[in-house]
C-alpha cells in the first residue's frame, strides 16, 4: 500500500513522531556523519567540478535516483573527467549533457521533487526550504521498510506531504530539514547494513 497524498492530522502526526524517534536513537557519531553530509557533498560537488559548485551539485543529483551514494558520486567524477556521462538511464544522461553543457540545473531538473531538492541540498547546506525525500526518508517517516514496493515518491501531493513532515519534525527540534534527513537517512541505513 502506498501512503495517500492526503493524509489525516494523526497519520501526519505518526510520520513526524517516527522521525523524531529514528532521530533520538542516532549515536553521537552518527549525528556528527549526517550534520557533515550535505556540506561534505557540498565540497565534493566543488572539487569535482573544479569550482563549478552548481555544475557539480546539477550532475550528481541528476545520476542519484536509483544509485548508492558511492555509485552516483563515481558516475558524476567520471562524468566530470571524460566530459561525457555514462551508467545512468537515457533521460539521467540527457540531464547530465544539459548541465554540464552550460544549462543551469534548476532549469534542467524537476525541482519539486527528490532530484531537485538533492541538488539544492548539495548546493546549499543551509537552505531552510530543501528537503530530499528519498526510499529511505519515506520508510523512516512511515515507520516501515518498503523493500521494492512503489513509494510514489514521483507525486507531487505525496512528496509534498513527506517533505511537510520532514519539515515539522526538524522545527520542534531546532534543526534544518535537510539535517533532520540526512542524520536520520545515516541511522536507517546502518540499521539495514546491520552496522
Amino acid at each position: 500500500m502506498t501512503v495517500p497524498i492526503k493524509a489525516d492530522a494523526e497519520t501526519r502526526e505518526q510520520y513526524v513522531s517516527n522521525i523524531i524517534r529514528v532521530w533520538d536513537s542516532a549515536s553521537y557519531a552518527q549525528r556528527a556523519r549526517g550534520e557533515n553530509w550535505y556540506p561534505t557533498a557540498n565540497q565534493l560537488a566543488d572539487m569535482m567540478s573544479e569550482g563549478h559548485t552548481i555544475k557539480g551539485a546539477g550532475v550528481i543529483a541528476a545520476l542519484s535516483a536509483n544509485k548508492s551514494w558511492g555509485e552516483n558520486i563515481k558516475l558524476a567524477n567520471r562524468a566530470f573527467d571524460s566530459g561525457k556521462a555514462s551508467g545512468h538511464f537515457g533521460d539521467a544522461i540527457r540531464k547530465v549533457e544539459r548541465i554540464m553543457s552550460g544549462e543551469l540545473p534548476d532549469q534542467v531538473l524537476p525541482m519539486d521533487i527528490k532530484t531537485g531538492h538533492f541538488y539544492r541540498c548539495i548546493l546549499d547546506p543551509t537552505d531552510p526550504d530543501a528537503i530530499c525525500i528519498d526510499r529511505h526518508a519515506h520508510d523512516i517517516a512511515v515507520g516501515e521498510r518498503y523493500g521494492q514496493r512503489s513509494r510514489g515518491l514521483g507525486a507531487r501531493g505525496r512528496y509534498a506531504l513527506m517533505a511537510h513532515v520532514y519539515r515539522e519534525a526538524a522545527q520542534r527540534l531546532g534543526e534544518l530539514p535537510q539535517v533532520v534527513q540526512a542524520v536520520t537517512w545515516v541511522v536507517w541505513t546502518e540499521q539495514i547494513k546491520g552496522i
